[in-house]
């Protein structure tokens, strides 16, 4: 891992993405296992689509309104997902986004690097409140949020671009 990490777990390092993540990221995000889980990721998104949404995250982190990692794994130094912070303004609770490769699901590192993210918010950020929220048709990104201390707090219909549509969506939230 070349590039400095900023918060640490047992397994997994988070730092700031570059622009030698834009491939792995790209192809990634083009997986439909995980675009259509997205709100936010169209499908087909080119590798200067991601170069252009990386070049926001400077101006995002200095404003303290989005805070965007990639999730690398300690033991290959590979690229195991992405979690983020992000919110409209400095007086809004963040919302909690993430997305781990297929290779990487079921074995507890969303939950980790959730946990790793939410005490780096709550020391450096003083972030009480969090919300977030998945598709209802992705029950295991529910139980990471459950496990993260999150709990259901509405319902609605949400646009994904990954789908082309809205999709029923639930919505959650954390207090400290």
């Amino acid at each position: 891992m070349t590039e400095a990490i900023e918060i640490e777990t047992q397994r997994l390092g988070l730092r700031r993405l570059t622009p030698r993540d834009a491939g792995p990221v790209t192809e990634a995000i083009n997986d439909p296992r995980i675009y259509r889980m997205l709100a936010s990721v169209a499908p087909s998104q080119s590798k200067a689509e991601t170069l252009a949404w990386f070049a926001t995250h400077d101006t995002a982190r200095q404003e303290d309104t989005g805070h965007i990692f990639a999730v690398v794994s300690k033991e290959t130094g590979g690229l195991a997902g992405l979690i983020s912070a992000n919110r409209p303004r400095k007086d809004d609770p963040f919302n909690i986004g993430y997305w781990m490769k297929p290779d990487f699901w079921g074995a507890g590192y969303c939950t980790e690097a959730g946990k790793g993210l939410i005490g780096w918010l709550e020391n450096t950020r003083a972030a009480g409140a969090l919300v977030s929220g998945y598709f209802s048709d992705n029950p295991a990104s529910g139980k990471v949020l459950r496990k993260l201390g999150f709990l259901p707090c509405g319902r609605n219909r949400m646009f994904s671009k990954g789908r082309g549509e809205p999709f029923d969506h639930i919505m959650m939230a954390r207090i400290a």
